[in-house]
């Protein structure tokens, strides 16, 4: 079993694992203990195993170098670079490992800047383990479909990209609403057995009525909820959302 290289001087490894069917991933990260959880969560994720952490963009690279890892985690803020500036200086060294953006920034610069640089991901932190685990999956099952593509004609090709895009960044929120409450009332929508009312969001995320609607209604307005409408016995009928699939 092979343990993981820690660019900072600590080397806790004890072996070698043969590396078919893994994916070796570089955790990127200034916080130490940051760092830490984030090889914690990608080791609990099959066919993943963590094979370095770095702490600085110097760091990133030698590692790169050394490790060559198929993925790497990259926080953007860095002691000595910005996290996006180690992108081109891996791919002038010729290195063609893809890069998952894990970081706290949500500027519209930066995530386009990320898109522009060719990320496989991005993800906002903090984030819990059931927040990157299916990105991570989501990864895996692309890689697997890019490695093993046959390409005999156009189709092909399109079936290939089709399962190989990076998720739009989400439009920047109206003036007034806040990330942290869209993101409770999309995840009510999402693990919601059905549809749910204003009422019945504001009751799971603990915002007010209003403010549960106005960000439905957003949702809707940009086209990730669909609303439907139930007919009561009196009075206006109850407009009902959905996340779409």
């Amino acid at each position: 079993m092979t343990g993981t290289r820690d660019m900072t001087g600590t080397d806790d490894s004890t072996g070698t694992r043969d590396k078919a069917g893994t994916i070796d991933v570089l955790v990127v990260d200034d916080d130490f203990m940051v760092a830490r959880v984030h090889r914690a969560f990608v080791e609990r994720v099959e066919p993943f195993r963590v094979v370095g952490v770095a702490h600085t963009g110097g760091q990133a690279i030698e590692a790169v170098d050394e490790l060559r890892p198929d993925l790497v985690l990259l926080d953007l803020y860095l002691p000595d670079l910005f996290g996006l500036d180690v992108i081109p200086r891996l791919r002038t060294a010729g290195h063609d490992c893809d890069v998952m953006v894990i970081s706290a920034a949500q500027e519209a610069d930066t995530v386009r800047g990320a898109v522009r640089q060719g990320v496989v991901d991005y993800l906002l932190k903090p984030f819990d383990f059931e927040d990157l685990r299916p990105r991570l999956e989501r990864y895996a099952a692309q890689r697997g479909r890019l490695l093993t593509a046959v390409v005999r004609g156009q189709a092909d090709i399109d079936r290939v990209l089709a399962g190989a895009g990076v998720p739009a960044p989400a439009p920047a929120l109206p003036k007034g609403m806040s990330v942290e409450t869209a993101e409770l009332v999309q995840r009510a929508l999402r693990e919601a057995d059905g549809t749910l009312s204003a009422t019945e969001c504001a009751a799971l995320t603990g915002v007010s009525r209003v403010s549960a609607r106005r960000y439905l209604e957003y949702f809707h307005g940009t086209g990730s909820a669909e609303v439907s409408l139930r007919y009561g016995v009196a009075g206006r009928p109850e407009r009902r959302y959905a996340w779409r699939a």
